[in-house]
């Protein structure tokens, strides 16, 4: 059987801070180095979301672009313009790496999809911070 996949690039800007309450304010700039500020720094995030699914015969797609750029933006909506760290309560106590915020991208874009889209599976997403780094996360 072939499987069919397809994937949207959506955008969003947001900051974060690397702090550990935990530690003290030493620790922090030991571990973190120039992600740790007290205040904080911004991205541009590329968030690119890969989806498969059967391919529906009357339309030829396995899901219309119209329905996936939606919820996509719906999604990015929730982070764009925000300070990770104060703004999301998923982050109030988990720092917010490039890895815990693909992680966070990952789980919400299932759910979305598993809810208003059940034929359509999530198979990965790549979250950019920047054009050197950036994070896979695969199903499983």
């Amino acid at each position: 059987m072939t499987k069919i996949s397809l994937s949207r690039r959506s955008y969003f800007s947001a900051a974060h801070r690397y702090y550990n309450d935990k530690w003290t304010d030493a620790v922090n700039k030991k571990v973190f180095g120039l992600c740790y500020s007290e205040k904080g720094h911004g991205h541009n995030y590329i968030l690119d979301t890969f989806v498969s699914g059967p391919v529906n015969k009357d339309t030829g797609m396995i899901i219309n672009l119209i329905d996936l750029d939606s919820l996509l933006q719906n999604f990015v909506k929730l982070l764009d313009h925000k300070h990770l760290n104060f703004d999301l309560s998923h982050f109030k106590t988990l720092v917010p790496t490039t890895e815990n915020i693909a992680e966070f991208c990952f789980k919400e874009i299932k759910i979305l999809l598993r809810n208003n889209a059940p034929l359509i599976k999530l198979d990965k997403i790549r979250l950019y911070e920047n054009q050197d780094l950036w994070v896979d996360i695969d199903a499983i």
